[in-house]
């Protein structure tokens, strides 16, 4: 079973969007291990904020048949490809990582570049595994996100999900049991 860290985001009807992805991936996958829900602003373009997590689950799927089934789930939910690349979108999932592979591997470069470059990829990251390793930078994401010195704005919110609240010690279990998340950090808006 391959464990996989994807990165969640949505600025068009943000609740209705999460949850209809975090449904879809529990019903795929089983066990989902969820991190804090971040809002941020936009980057790249002007719109409406984001609401961005990361989810980890384990899968049989290889690289690019997981690939496959996230973009027919993103445009299940109304994902138009017909836009620019920094557009508003109704759900965008990523592969940021998959075990610990490096290179392009069916399409898909990994790890996903966007988790040394975003706060709103890195902190849920650093939240829900701090001291799993980066595959290429060889820190860990609690440390990676320490010495992060870019300056996005970017906030928790509250958010329901079957019942629970996503919150950074939460964990979600269908089907499969996960491990517990470790440490949640706590460096939000440029703070430490």
């Amino acid at each position: 079973m391959g464990k996989v860290l994807l990165s969640i985001g949505s600025n068009i009807d943000q609740r209705r969007y999460i949850t209809a992805g975090l449904d879809a991936l529990s019903e795929q996958f089983g066990a989902l291990l969820i991190s804090s829900i971040y809002e941020s602003v936009a980057i790249g373009f002007d719109g409406d904020n984001f609401y961005n997590l990361v989810v980890g689950i384990e899968t049989e799927l290889s690289v690019g048949q997981l690939s496959s089934y996230l973009k027919a789930l993103e445009d299940k939910n109304g994902r138009r490809r017909d836009c620019p690349r920094f557009s508003a979108r109704t759900l965008d999932i990523d592969i940021l990582t998959y075990d610990s592979t490096v290179g392009t591997i069916e399409g898909v470069l990994l790890p996903r570049q966007e988790i040394l470059e975003n706060a709103f990829v890195l902190l849920p990251l650093a939240e829900l595994v701090p001291n799993e390793v980066h595959p290429v930078a060889k820190l860990n994401y609690k440390t990676l996100w320490q010495r992060y010195d870019r300056q996005q704005t970017l906030w928790p919110v509250s958010f329901v999900w079957q019942g629970q609240e996503l919150t950074a010690k939460s964990l979600l279990v269908n089907r499969k049991s996960c491990h517990q998340p470790e440490v949640a950090m706590s460096k939000v808006a440029g703070q430490t």
